[in-house]
C-alpha cells in the first residue's frame, strides 16, 4: 500500500509554502501548489473544490499585509470559512494552518487580531485541524531591525525572544500535517530563548553593523502592548534546530 500523501498548500509560492511544497516533494508526497497563479484563491473560494479532491490534508499559511483590521479579520475569517467547508464536502481529513505564538495577548495589533480570527474560524468550523503557532523568523530580522531603527541606534522592546528558521517552520508543518489531526494549537519556536536585545546586538554584530541596540520596557510591539513573555512559549513547545549563529553563517 502507497504511504504516498496529496496535500495542498495555500499559500504555496510564498517564503513557508515554498519550503513545504519542496519537502512534501522530496518526501514522495504529491503536493499541489494553491495560489492565485494556479487558479486557486481560497478568499473567493475558486479552485478549491478541483483541488481538494482526493487531497489527505490541507497547509494553509496564505497570507496579506494590510494596517485595515477589518480587512485583515475579512481576509482570514472568509479564507478559512471557504477552506475548511470545501474541506469537509471533499473528505480532507486534516486541516493544518500557521499562526503566532502570543496571539491571544497582542489582538491590539491588527494583524494579531486578524490571526486570532483565522484560528477561530477554524476551531468553530467543525473540520479536523491543527493550529500552529511560530514565533517570529530569522528572515524576518531585518524588517524588525527597520522598524526599531531611531537616529542611527535601534531601540526594542524589552522581552524575551525565541525565533526560528523558516526552514523549520516548514518541516514542522509538513510533519504535522502528513499525521493525525491534534485538534489543538501547538506553539513552535527556535531552540535558543533569549533578551530579544541580546539576539539584535548578535544579528547586527554579524554583519558588521555598529548601531548601538539598546531596551526600552515601554516600547511596544507594533502596536499592541507587551511584557517579557508575550513573544515566547509558555508551555510544550515544538522546538527547530537551527540556531540563529547556525543560520547566519549558512
Amino acid at each position: 500500500m502507497s504511504t504516498s500523501k496529496k496535500v495542498v498548500v495555500i499559500g504555496g509560492t510564498g517564503l513557508i509554502g515554498s519550503k513545504a511544497v519542496r519537502l512534501l516533494q522530496d518526501g514522495g508526497h504529491e503536493a499541489i501548489v494553491g495560489s492565485s497563479r494556479q487558479g486557486i484563491n481560497a478568499y473567493t473560494g475558486e479552485g478549491l473544490a478541483a483541488v481538494l479532491k482526493g487531497a489527505d490534508a490541507v497547509i494553509d499559511v496564505s497570507n496579506m499585509i494590510s494596517f485595515d483590521e477589518a480587512v485583515i479579520r475579512d481576509f482570514f475569517e472568509t479564507s478559512s470559512r471557504n477552506l475548511t467547508t470545501a474541506e469537509k464536502a471533499s473528505g480532507v481529513r486534516h486541516h493544518v494552518v500557521l499562526s503566532i505564538v502570543g496571539t491571544d495577548g497582542l489582538v491590539a495589533n491588527p494583524y494579531m487580531g486578524g490571526k486570532q480570527a483565522q484560528e477561530q474560524t477554524v476551531r468553530a468550523s467543525g473540520q479536523d485541524y491543527t493550529i500552529i503557532r511560530a514565533t517570529q523568523f530569522y528572515e524576518f530580522m531585518d524588517t524588525l531591525v527597520d522598524a526599531y531603527a531611531v537616529d542611527g541606534a535601534v531601540k526594542v522592546p524589552a522581552i524575551d525572544f525565541q525565533p526560528i528558521a523558516a526552514d523549520d517552520v516548514a518541516a514542522a508543518l509538513v510533519k504535522v500535517a502528513l499525521g493525525e489531526p491534534r485538534n489543538r494549537t501547538l506553539d513552535l519556536a527556535g531552540p535558543d530563548r533569549a533578551p530579544f536585545e541580546a539576539l539584535t546586538k548578535s544579528y547586527l554584530g554579524s554583519k558588521g553593523d555598529t548601531r548601538a541596540v539598546s531596551s526600552d520596557p515601554v516600547l511596544g510591539y507594533f502596536g499592541a502592548s507587551v511584557e517579557t513573555s508575550s513573544l515566547v512559549p509558555r508551555g510544550d513547545t515544538l522546538k527547530g534546530t537551527t540556531t540563529l549563529m547556525q543560520w547566519l553563517n549558512k
